[in-house]
């Protein structure tokens, strides 16, 4: 199949094996991570996700968000220690961590191995939208 027609209708289909990774240091970090960007949005409840994989060593500085969005880190493998707002305490797969809006975090990995996370950053609701419940 072509990578096209494996992406769906209308863009609803996303695989991390169809981008490409690129290196950077995230949030003023001492060593470069990799991530690939999956989706990436202007509109939408759901801003960009990404796959990050930081080597053993690398982090992701520490960082605080704007108040219009929050972020989701979900720990598919290694181990890592995570600050946020001003806490600290180890994570590890399975683990699911939500920065929320205006939030402080950052994230190192502490093992010997690559810590693999999924990261969605998502918009939060304006005060002048109706509560969906």
């Amino acid at each position: 199949m072509s990578r096209a027609t494996d992406r769906g209708p209308a863009e609803q289909h996303f695989s991390f094996d169809w981008c490409s990774f690129d290196r950077v240091f995230a949030h003023g970090g001492k060593r470069k991570i990799s991530f690939a960007r999956a989706l990436k949005r202007a509109r939408g409840p759901i801003r960009f996700i990404d796959l990050s994989v930081l080597g053993p060593g690398a982090d992701i500085g520490i960082h605080t968000h704007q108040s219009d969005n929050e972020e989701l880190y979900v720990v598919l493998s290694g181990v890592g220690r995570m600050s946020l707002d001003g806490r600290e305490f180890e994570v590890g797969p399975g683990h699911v961590v939500l920065n929320h809006p205006g939030g402080t975090h950052a994230l190192r990995n502490t093992g010997e191995g690559e810590l693999r996370i999924v990261v969605l950053e998502i918009e939060t609701r304006s005060d002048n939208q109706p509560d969906p419940g």
